[in-house]
């Protein structure tokens, strides 16, 4: 094949060739996927319908939601799809709308925890100054840079990787179309004009990360100094689930990226972009949840409404 334009399809990766561990594959994911659209859902109803929750930290958590539940419907239901109907195909242009989508929801959520860090910083550190530095209209302007910016990122990155001529194939090794895999099947030395925007890309990234390393720093400084332990254990529990939603969205975006070449092979590779790509985007809303009583209390109100609201639906039916 000489160049991109010579087919019209990728191949995506399998997971496997048996029939009943492809159905094994698609009722698993079925089931993340659910919890994910429940849990993400379910902050989004709270934090909007809640007026206590009308705050910027909720207000982030919001877009973070929106952002979680982008990026695993990016994925996800393709592959579910897939393996249901035991095809590995997806089509040239819906590959290239999996690319740009993945990487401006996956840039938007890392500059989103960027902002989220900040957010904390300011709240512990410099509280008497939280209500000008974080006022709604701050607020909507650092979300809006977060958003923009990464749809401006995506762009250049898909724009990039989908101009390079493909001389290797159209198979993927990935169960989803992602750039590093596809720069794979480029011809030689044609890929270096998006290496080096990934490279750049990953200098704002580990930026980024150091400015979210240096605020949670001064963060637990000025924690520590608290002369309360109620104190304490409240700005403790401000912090703690974003830290972790943090460490945990680095950690495997990070290793999936920077892993030696040495230790790749399909198999992990398969399993890394799962932990990054799938495993977040599940486990954000429960992390957030777990220590933070005004949440909880919210969802209880949601969840209830819900069933309550259900239940007057069925009896006006009956009658």
């Amino acid at each position: 094949m000489s160049n991109s334009s010579s087919f019209n399809e990728f191949l995506l990766l399998a997971f496997t060739d048996t029939r009943k561990l492809q159905l094994l594959h698609f009722a698993f994911f079925l089931g993340i996927y659910l919890a994910a659209l429940l849990g993400n859902g379910l902050i989004i109803t709270a934090v909007a319908c809640d007026h206590h929750l009308h705050t910027p930290m909720y207000f982030f958590l919001l877009n973070l939601s929106i952002l979680d539940l982008g990026t695993i419907s990016t994925t996800v239901p393709k592959s579910m799809a897939n393996s249901l109907w035991d095809t590995r195909a997806i089509s040239y242009s819906g590959c290239a709308a999996q690319v740009f989508l993945f990487v401006f929801l996956l840039a938007g959520e890392f500059s989103l925890l960027t902002v989220m860090a900040y957010d904390r910083y300011v709240a512990i550190c410099r509280p008497l100054h939280y209500g000008t530095l974080m006022g709604s209209r701050a607020c909507v302007k650092m979300a809006a840079a977060a958003w923009g910016s990464s749809f401006l990122n995506a762009l250049l990155h898909t724009g990039n990787t989908f101009s390079i001529p493909l001389c290797q194939g159209n198979t993927v090794d990935q169960f989803f179309c992602e750039i590093p895999q596809i720069l794979k099947l480029s011809c030689s030395d044609s890929y270096l004009r998006e290496a080096g925007l990934l490279v750049a890309t990953l200098s704002v990234v580990f930026g980024c990360f150091i400015f979210i390393v240096v605020s949670y720093v001064q963060i637990f400084t000025a924690v520590l100094r608290i002369p309360s332990e109620q104190g304490r254990h409240k700005a403790f529990s401000m912090c703690l689930p974003h830290l972790a939603v943090v460490s945990l969205f680095i950690s495997t975006s990070f290793f999936a990226y920077l892993k030696p070449p040495s230790i790749s092979s399909p198999a992990l590779d398969l399993v890394v972009s799962v932990l990054y790509s799938v495993v977040p985007p599940t486990l954000n809303p429960l992390i957030y949840s777990m220590r933070n009583k005004e949440l909880k209390d919210a969802l209880r109100t949601v969840i209830s409404w819900t069933f309550f609201s259900s239940g007057d639906i069925a009896i006006a039916l009956q009658k």
